[in-house]
């Protein structure tokens, strides 16, 4: 079972966001999962120009890491999400991955495939950072295992970090049982479901400029 890890922190392992990450790792590995940490600090992934062109071939026309990316996302089995909460979002490097995947979105392509979510902050509101993740993971098509995050207690420290590493590895595990017993999540069908609709219906609108999209939901139609 093989779990793509991608943590957005320009400090990447370093700093507070890779401590809770390395929790939820270790989780991963006692159920047996394999691992993979991809450091957007250390990639070039740009910021998208909104050329179309992965709309129309499949492929980004820039020439940087992100088609690696993509290609570890299409191969694995689960993926976890890692950011800061920087001014109440995800990092720059988080929100320009995000943009750059909108051929996968608007295929919904990681459909079947699983992720938790991983977030840390300077003094609170970490909620809607998760939830911001989580809706993005759905909006790829993929099932939302759940989320962790933390205020900081210091550098690579956090309030009750015993309770708080104890949830992180049960999130690690849990996404590997998930992948394993291809659990279902009812509650987030709705969503999933009418986002389909909703992409598929674009794609159709715009299938004679967006061509590798309008076949890849008409294959998938039947």
């Amino acid at each position: 079972m093989n779990i793509l890890a991608i943590i957005a922190s320009p400090r990447g392992m370093k700093g507070n966001t890779g401590r809770l990450l390395e929790e939820v790792l270790s989780g991963v590995g006692e159920a047996g999962g394999e691992t993979e940490i991809l450091s957007l600090a250390t990639l070039k992934v740009q910021p998208c120009v909104g050329c179309d062109l992965c709309h129309k071939t499949g492929i980004c026309s820039i020439k940087d890491d992100y088609e690696g990316i993509k290609e570890k996302l299409l191969a694995c089995d689960g993926f976890i999400l890692a950011s800061p909460n920087y001014i109440f979002s995800v990092t720059a490097q988080m929100k320009a991955l995000f943009d750059r995947c909108c051929g996968l979105l608007h295929c919904m392509a990681l459909e079947g495939k699983y992720a938790a979510v991983v977030e840390t902050s300077g003094g609170g509101e970490d909620a809607e950072v998760i939830s911001y993740m989580e809706r993005f993971v759905n909006t790829l098509g993929a099932n939302s295992v759940g989320g962790i995050g933390s205020p900081m207690a210091g550098i690579r420290a956090f309030p009750d970090e015993a309770n708080l590493y104890g949830r992180a590895r049960t999130l690690g595990r849990e996404l590997c049982h998930c992948i394993r017993e291809k659990r279902q999540f009812p509650e987030q069908e709705p969503f999933l479901g009418a986002f389909r609709e909703r992409m598929s219906g674009l794609v159709e609108i715009m299938g004679e400029h967006w061509v590798f999209e309008r076949d890849y939901w008409r294959d998938r139609k039947g």
